[in-house]
């Protein structure tokens, strides 16, 4: 996509919340928003919430209800919910997707799901691709002396104002905002985009250079994972 085409297509800001940071943790809300149009739906999870997890996001699930706050919330299926997003996207006409902290977290378990019902390639001809911007704003902001780049934060100093934090309905109006106010290039916005299978390549890649041996391998994706996890708890855990 070029920086013309990039500047004129629209912007979807998504996030996750889900039963917690391991990587077969279940999909618990997706929201996404789009200047005035807003997606918001819930799913009772498959597994288990881990307790921290629960503590910060709200969501516990009692006799197969899904409650936030302790407050029974409507539901759907896995499936309703992934199909309904791909519908929200097609009305935007191949918008490009952002959201912070995706790249090493949220998108691969979107992808996990959508491979499930065979929702990938539906979901690929509906959107230009993904921006994460929390590099993007470590990029932007590398001067200016900020030791946190944390949404909440980056929220709090460039804006003036908090919200209400893991919920992913308040954190895509919050990014929404915080991207306005970031304003980045379209250049700026190019270099950072991916695709789901450009990370899918990526991590063949890594995979395919690391030395044979599986007492290697595993050891090096227990790092991997331990690495992944720590980068997405200093994201104040946006799960």
């Amino acid at each position: 996509m070029d920086a013309f085409t990039l500047h004129s297509a629209s912007t979807v800001f998504f996030d996750l919340e889900t039963t917690g940071l391991d990587p077969s943790c279940d999909i618990v809300q997706l929201a996404a928003v789009s200047g005035g149009h807003t997606f918001n739906l819930f799913m009772v999870p498959r597994r288990p919430m881990q307790p921290g997890a629960s503590r910060i996001t709200g969501f516990s699930v009692k006799r197969h209800r899904l409650l936030l706050h302790r407050k029974p919330v409507l539901t759907s299926s896995l499936r309703e919910a992934l199909v309904s997003f791909i519908t929200f996207l097609r009305v935007l006409n191949q918008p490009l997707l952002v959201g912070h902290n995706i790249r090493r977290f949220d998108c691969h378990v979107l992808a996990r799901a959508l491979d499930e019902f065979g929702l990938r390639s539906d979901f690929q001809k509906e959107v230009s691709g993904f921006v994460d911007t929390l590099p993007l704003a470590r990029r932007l902001l590398k001067d200016s002396g900020l030791q946190s780049f944390k949404q909440e934060n980056l929220v709090k100093t460039l804006l003036g104002v908090s919200y209400a934090a893991h919920n992913a309905l308040e954190d895509v109006q919050a990014l929404q905002k915080l991207y306005w106010a970031l304003k980045p290039t379209a250049n700026q916005i190019q270099q950072h985009m991916f695709t789901l299978d450009s990370l899918a390549a990526k991590a063949v890649n890594q995979v395919s250079v690391r030395p044979s041996g599986r007492k290697g391998l595993c050891e090096r994706f227990s790092k991997a994972l331990d690495i992944a996890r720590e980068e997405r708890a200093e994201e104040c855990l946006d799960v």
